[in-house]
């Protein structure tokens, strides 16, 4: 179990990775490539070039911060690293497509209901809608905006159906281009 203090060094490490991999990799010198990848070496030079962390950021660091979080955002594989889901870069980092669950989730302030009646769910700045495949993770996401967040279940294999693209974020995240709300009810 980790202390205090290296739990609060790991998320400001986990901010400043999301920050570089999901937002502005231009700004470390990085350019991501159509699946949101990146050469992990690059990026831990260029991690460590822009944040001095001492000790230096390292690739057991890395791990040992995805094993601790509480929610998986980055996937190194084959000497690459990528943020899982969350991007706002510009231009669509590629998916593949997958059937999604039954039902999935998502928490909102109850301010935008309205305008998701109207509208569904729109991406809102970023490259996708996310979709919580829990109600405990809908409510966590929601409450980011809400202390009692609205939390609407989404029909998703009826929207599958109705040729609504899916894309896995990670075990807990799923992705769509947009949700119509004939899709959504309020629970």
């Amino acid at each position: 179990m980790q202390n205090r203090s290296d739990h609060r060094s790991n998320v400001f490490i986990s901010k400043k990775m999301s920050h570089c991999l999901r937002h502005n990799p231009g700004k470390y010198g990085l350019k991501l490539d159509e699946y949101g990848f990146v050469d992990l070496q690059d990026f831990l030079d260029a991690m460590n070039r822009m944040h001095h962390f001492q000790p230096t950021l390292t690739e057991m660091k890395i791990r040992e911060i995805m094993h601790n979080s509480d929610k998986e955002r980055f996937e190194i594989k084959n000497g690459k690293i990528c943020a899982l889901y969350g991007h706002s870069v510009p231009g669509i980092i590629k998916r593949k497509k997958a059937i999604p669950p039954k039902v999935l989730y998502h928490g909102t302030a109850h301010r935008f209901l309205k305008s998701i009646e109207k509208e569904g769910l729109l991406p809102m700045g970023r490259q996708y809608v996310h979709l919580s495949t829990d109600i405990p993770m809908a409510e966590s996401v929601g409450k980011r905006r809400d202390n009692n967040p609205a939390i609407l279940m989404v029909d998703a294999e009826k929207a599958a159906k109705d040729g609504i693209d899916f894309y896995i974020g990670n075990d807990e995240v799923w992705l769509c281009d947009h949700m119509p709300s004939k899709y959504l009810h309020l629970l």
